[in-house]
């Protein structure tokens, strides 16, 4: 059996037909040429167009791009709040001693009942000494009282004397002198008499100061031990209310928190003795961001959220302190208090600051504190390109466009800590 090889396929060709035959190739070989001419002049414009875009490109997954929209814009702050009672005092003892405690933690107590009481022998031997010092002195007013009394009436007796004196130095002389106009009395007689009456009546001007003086003095005196025995009583009202305070009495109706010292245990001055608490207010603590703290007033409406549903409530205190970039402030419910609130329980809060309707709006992010709220990257295509924007308030969601950017367009709002301090940046995987 015989293979059949290819000289049968085989066919010969005229020289006409071999040059056509080169021309189809030659041609087929410029096309190829000018298609890959083409491409290549295609990747040099889209490298050119990418270098154009930026210097550097970053990858839109490290990214966060948000739209500007037309809406609302709520301004509230939301914060984890403790429940506190809003009347929790601690008792302190008002002098050093021994204390006897009538209660224990979790009691429940009433206005007025003694809860603790501490012996003191040093502040009850200070208010007998003290009362004794009282009794003195007013013992000593009502002697100043008595001395006044005598110096008045002396002083008026010599002074009812003089008058006596006076108008019988008067009827000498008008005897006299009758007897000298009828020619019995000799005329030295009547000068001698003339003279008495002048010494009665010089006599009378003294007793009457006498007498004004004398109870002047007399005033004085009294008035003086009178303001002795005053200030040595409120001396003893003070160190009375200090021994009454040894015994330590519930300032309300509520249920003892904590008790912070021993039976039978010696205090010092000042020492806490046990806590009070008003179970039936209840307050809750917050704490916000110092940058939030300049718009919160007394009297904000606010929203607690717990277990039992949501309940209105109103800013009641806000600190002027700034403790670890934060303000402590106060939330009072303003309608019903919940039921089942404990001491330390976890609520949520919102306080709304105020509404602006109809603004320019995009979502917050890092974006505003690194541009400063004058500038941000707007997207152009596939590239960010920096832009002076100009913004307004903010929430905790979202910040207000005031001028720079229009509704649609989109903003870089987090990872622009990437760009550098680039004008444009190529944005890839967009």
């Amino acid at each position: 059996m015989s293979i059949r090889d290819t000289s049968a396929q085989d066919q010969t060709i005229g020289a006409a037909a071999a040059t056509a035959l080169a021309n189809r190739s030659r041609r087929r070989r410029n096309l190829l040429l000018a298609t890959g001419g083409g491409a290549l002049l295609l990747a040099t414009a889209w490298l050119a167009q990418g270098w154009s875009a930026g210097a550097r490109s970053v990858d839109a997954s490290r990214l966060r791009i948000a739209e500007v929209r037309r809406g609302d814009l709520v301004r509230d702050i939301a914060a984890d709040g403790r429940v506190i009672a809003a009347n929790n005092p601690t008792l302190y003892a008002i002098a050093g001693g021994t204390v006897t405690l009538h209660v224990v933690a979790g009691d429940a107590v009433k206005r007025g009942q003694a809860l603790a009481e501490i012996d003191s022998p040093e502040l009850r031997s200070q208010l007998a000494q003290e009362q004794a010092t009282l009794a003195s002195l007013e013992a000593e007013a009502s002697r100043a009282a008595l001395d006044a009394a005598l110096s008045r009436s002396t002083a008026r007796k010599l002074f009812d004397q003089a008058m006596v004196d006076r108008q019988a130095a008067e009827r000498a002389l008008e005897r006299n002198q009758r007897g000298f106009d009828g020619g019995a009395v000799p005329q030295v007689d009547v000068l001698r008499a003339r003279d008495e009456l002048k010494k009665a009546e010089i006599g009378l001007s003294h007793a009457r100061q006498d007498l004004v003086l004398q109870g002047q003095g007399a005033g004085l005196d009294t008035r003086n031990k009178h303001l002795l025995a005053n200030r040595q009583r409120a001396v003893v009202v003070e160190v009375q209310r200090q021994v009454d305070a040894l015994t330590l009495r519930a300032p309300f109706d509520g249920q003892v928190g904590q008790v912070l010292v021993a039976q039978r245990s010696n205090v010092a001055l000042n020492a806490p003795v046990l806590s009070v608490v008003d179970l039936t207010v209840f307050e809750v603590e917050i704490k916000v961001p110092e940058s939030f703290a300049r718009d919160l007033a007394i009297g904000m409406p606010a929203q607690l959220s717990g277990p039992g549903g949501s309940y209105a409530a109103a800013v009641s205190a806000v600190s002027p302190e700034v403790v670890n970039g934060e303000v402590t402030g106060r939330l009072r419910f303003t309608g019903k208090t919940p039921p089942g609130l404990r001491q330390n329980q976890r609520l949520g809060a919102r306080i709304v600051l105020d509404t602006r309707r109809n603004v320019l709006m995009v979502d917050r992010g890092p974006f505003l504190e690194q541009g400063g709220g004058h500038s941000a990257f707007v997207m152009d295509g596939g590239s960010a390109v920096k832009r002076a924007v100009r913004t307004g308030a903010s929430s905790l969601n979202a910040v207000e466009i005031v001028d720079g950017a229009r509704v649609g367009d989109r903003i870089v709002v987090a990872g622009t800590d990437l760009f550098g301090d680039a004008e444009r940046i190529r944005v890839s995987g967009e």
